[in-house]
């Protein structure tokens, strides 16, 4: 029997993680009534249950009896009823934007600011964060991804450190992103701009690769930058981050810094990461 509470911040995409469990063949339930959680464990863990893999979305719509998870969850472990609990975060400014987007109101819809509520809901919430087996951060997945995460964990059950590494190329002439937490520029390797054959081609091209890492500079420095992030990823999983985007910056985000991205992106996504890895070229189309 495997039991998993699926939980986190409204707008962080519970809602479409229970339709990702329910596709792999998990029976769903939201929104059970807290008081209910308990009896319905026995149920599931009975003898004549059938039903051998169960999601359950509990959130802040819960409203007072959400302080009754803590019990719940401590009288099921006395009843050695096993269960993971799975919990979707989200950055404030992502949040804000999705809920602009949808038009939707938070589920603490009473608060002077969509922040505020957010921040409230944070607090409420944060004791299953702290028991959390898993925590994906949502803030730059598509739901392609999510449902790649979700499915490496609960259906091919990979190792998982709750750590998702975006690799991101950039133009600097359009802005650092804003959400970068290690940022590498790039500008100093050879440049396929001010070749007109490979002007207009990006790094996505072979004659672009080739030319940028036909120079023992570029493998260098991809060797240390490999090297580093390899380095980095245990510490900050042993940390306790749950998001790490790399920013690879050049002049216009087409060329360079998109070659390096790929690069550091395929030595990185190895099939046995114990990570998440996404690539994304945002100036790429610029």
């Amino acid at each position: 029997m495997r039991l998993v509470i699926v939980t986190g911040i409204s707008g962080a995409g519970k809602v479409t993680a229970l339709k990702i469990f329910e596709d792999n063949g998990y029976y769903c339930v939201d929104n059970l009534p807290i008081d209910l959680i308990e009896s319905f464990a026995d149920i599931l863990f009975g003898q004549t249950n059938e039903k051998n893999k169960v999601a359950i979305g509990v959130d802040i719509r819960s409203g007072k009896n959400l302080e009754k998870m803590s019990e719940v969850l401590k009288n099921m472990k006395a009843k050695e009823q096993n269960y993971e609990i799975l919990f979707l975060d989200c950055n404030n400014n992502t949040l804000i934007k999705r809920f602009k987007e949808t038009r939707r109101s938070h589920p603490m819809g009473d608060r002077d600011s969509v922040e505020n509520e957010i921040n409230e809901e944070r607090a409420k919430l944060e004791f299953l964060r702290e028991q959390a087996d898993y925590i994906i951060d949502t803030s730059n997945l598509l739901v392609k991804e999510l449902r790649g995460e979700i499915e490496k964990i609960f259906v091919l059950n990979r190792d998982y450190r709750n750590l998702f590494v975006t690799i991101m190329s950039f133009g600097f002439k359009h802005g650092v992103p804003a959400d970068c937490d290690l940022v590498f520029d790039v500008r100093f390797l050879p440049n396929p701009y001010y070749v007109p054959e490979l002007k207009h081609k990006t790094g996505n091209q072979k004659e672009v690769q080739d030319y940028v890492l036909n120079s023992p500079v570029s493998h260098e420095f991809l060797d240390k930058l490999v090297d580093m992030i390899k380095f980095l990823i245990p510490n900050y999983i042993e940390e306790g981050k749950n998001q790490l985007v790399i920013g690879i910056g050049c002049t216009g985000g087409h060329h360079r810094s998109v070659t390096i991205a790929n690069e550091l992106y395929n030595q990185l996504n190895s099939s046995d990461a114990s990570y998440g890895i996404r690539l994304s070229h945002r100036d790429i189309d610029r």
